[in-house]
């Protein structure tokens, strides 16, 4: 019975042996991938930090309005006045809707649309 008991253990310690060898090669393999994909994503950071820059320098006014003076006779531009915005009590804002006549608000989503009284609970 003994040596049933002490096959058992030993048969015991190494299947926990194997499952913990499996377990640290795969957490080595986590931690790889997440340094990999950490640097992936600080190149990617820095790559957009280059790029705005980019962006920043090819839209610097001065640059802009010697294009739009290069460019006048394709593109017609011209600069922006103060007389082109409107006050806002020029603008014309759209009325408010007509009242429904079943008395429902129009903007309900839930609001039956087809005139028919609501339905009453059975009771």
């Amino acid at each position: 019975m003994k040596t049933l008991l002490y096959v058992g253990c030993l048969a015991l310690v190494m299947t926990l042996a194997f499952w913990a060898y499996r377990e640290n090669y795969r957490t080595q393999s986590a931690i790889t991938e997440k340094n990999r994909v950490e640097r992936e994503i600080a190149t990617l950071r820095e790559d957009i930090g280059v790029l705005r820059a980019e962006w920043a320098f090819l839209n610097r006014p001065e640059r802009l309005r010697e294009l739009v003076a290069l460019n006048f006779d394709q593109l017609g531009l011209l600069p922006l006045e103060s007389d082109q915005f409107l006050d806002l009590n020029q603008i014309d804002y759209p009325k408010a809707p007509p009242s429904d006549p079943a008395g429902t608000d129009p903007l309900d989503p839930t609001a039956d649309r087809t005139g028919r009284p609501p339905l009453r609970p059975n009771r």
